[in-house]
């Protein structure tokens, strides 16, 4: 979490990670800033990427999600106040100028625990399933429920809740958004132990010093103040916030995502060229897959900043075809290059020796006769090279990386739903009857 703050004094990104606010003058993090154009998701993505990059691949996290919400709760709160006559807006602005005044972490937990998924919030076996409202009071309002998935909320300053999918009015009071301090009584974390961090950056160069906490978050009857309250029973928006978050979170993975890519893309050359193999064939058409794969994320993840929409609050939206399209391009073929990565490296990446054998005066000079490889590569550096492939692909951390390529964000089956409704097939169907001789086409296209 500290590369955040670190970014922000450093004078190499400085001018990245800092800009200046057009309400108060003041400096804060870009993470804050409302964008406004396609220049300012490209230079968000920017930051998101760089500040992956100094996590080796782990994504810092603290204020991203935090901001694609705050993003989203500006823009509803601007159409509700409009058309349902509430007060929202103001309560949001609030918020956000106390996070952004103070440069606080914000973590957000999205993700009720769903119990029969096949069941709605008021039809499961107890009512706790999803988050919901117990009681209301002329101050505020008391919570009750989980959410799970939640990210680095144990190192965070605030939390913003907010639904995860429609709500019928049926199921009105889980239809809530409100932001709570950390440390908010009743607010429990139960941290998941996956990917404990291990010991010597030799071994393990990732995750010996970098992890992800994530929580399964309980809200025992937790108190929220009016003014934080976002949401408070209006069925009918649940699933349009829900939405606009994502439209934002999913630009945001696909800018943390650009440095594993380049990450697997970068390993496999080296390791190919200390293996003294980057002239085989076969090794040189996976790499090639290799680097289109990561291209093709950026070029997505760019192109879906320079077609943003500019929605309430004047705030820019990316693209979410593209977004969903590159979304999907990552988690769909996560899976194959990792293995490409491996094919590469070889199975010594689970049966290699460790840093104790170079340690070991016995034992170092075996291992550097016999695990060298091309002519002026040690084994030593050899075996790091390939410790660091056997941590991205083949530890703990590498299963966790494959399982959010499918989940995180949004299922894969979320991003083709996405897809195929925010695609415009008009001019599409158009053209395809010009082309089929349909004459009613042809005044359409203007042929």
């Amino acid at each position: 979490a500290s590369i955040d703050y670190r970014m922000a004094e450093d004078p190499r990104y400085r001018d990245l990670a800092v800009v200046e606010d057009p309400e108060t003058g003041e400096l804060i993090s870009r993470y804050f800033y409302l964008p406004r154009n396609s220049d300012d998701l490209i230079k968000r993505s920017q930051l998101i990427e760089t500040a992956t990059r100094l996590g080796r691949t782990l994504v810092v996290l603290i204020k991203e999600i935090g901001t694609d919400a705050l993003y989203a709760l500006h823009m509803l709160a601007h159409y509700m106040d409009d058309h349902e006559g509430t007060d929202y807006l103001s309560r949001v602005k609030a918020f956000y100028r106390h996070c952004a005044d103070n440069d606080l972490a914000v973590a957000v937990a999205q993700t009720d625990v769903k119990g029969d998924r096949s069941l709605a919030p008021t039809a499961q076996e107890h009512p706790d399933y999803y988050v919901r409202i117990v009681d209301e009071r002329p101050d505020g309002i008391v919570v009750r429920g989980a959410k799970i998935h939640t990210s680095v909320l144990t190192n965070s300053n605030e939390v913003i809740v907010l639904p995860t999918r429609n709500m019928s009015e049926a199921d009105k009071d889980y239809a809530v958004a409100f932001a709570v301090p950390a440390n908010t009584p009743g607010l429990k974390m139960i941290c998941s132990p996956y990917g404990a961090p291990r010991e010597g950056s030799f071994d393990h160069p990732i995750t010996s010093q970098h992890k992800m906490t994530e929580t399964l978050t309980v809200f025992d009857d937790v108190f929220v103040p009016r003014e934080r309250v976002f949401l408070q029973k209006e069925w009918q928006y649940a699933g349009v916030l829900a939405k606009t978050f994502v439209e934002f979170h999913r630009f945001t993975a696909i800018s943390y995502k650009l440095p594993l890519t380049d990450a697997l893309a970068g390993a496999a050359q080296l390791i190919a060229d200390y293996n003294g193999l980057t002239r085989a064939g076969h090794i040189r058409e996976k790499i090639t897959r290799l680097i289109a794969y990561t291209q093709t994320l950026r070029a997505l993840t760019q192109q879906a900043a320079l077609d943003c929409r500019i929605a309430e609050e004047d705030i820019a939206v990316p693209s979410p075809l593209l977004v969903n399209i590159a979304k999907l391009h990552f988690a769909e073929n996560y899976h194959k290059m990792v293995s490409y990565v491996q094919d590469i490296a070889g199975g010594i990446l689970v049966t290699g020796p460790s840093e104790e054998d170079f340690l070991n005066p016995e034992t170092r000079p075996l291992v550097e006769k016999y695990l060298g490889g091309k002519a002026g590569v040690s084994a030593r550096d050899r075996v790091q090279v390939l410790n660091m492939i056997s941590d991205l692909t083949a530890s703990d951390f590498g299963g966790y990386q494959e399982v959010l390529a499918i989940h995180a964000e949004g299922s894969i089956e979320a991003e083709k739903m996405t897809i195929h409704r925010e695609f415009d097939f008009r001019g599409h169907l158009e053209l395809a009857k010009y082309i089929a001789g349909l004459d009613h086409a042809t005044d359409a296209l203007g042929l």
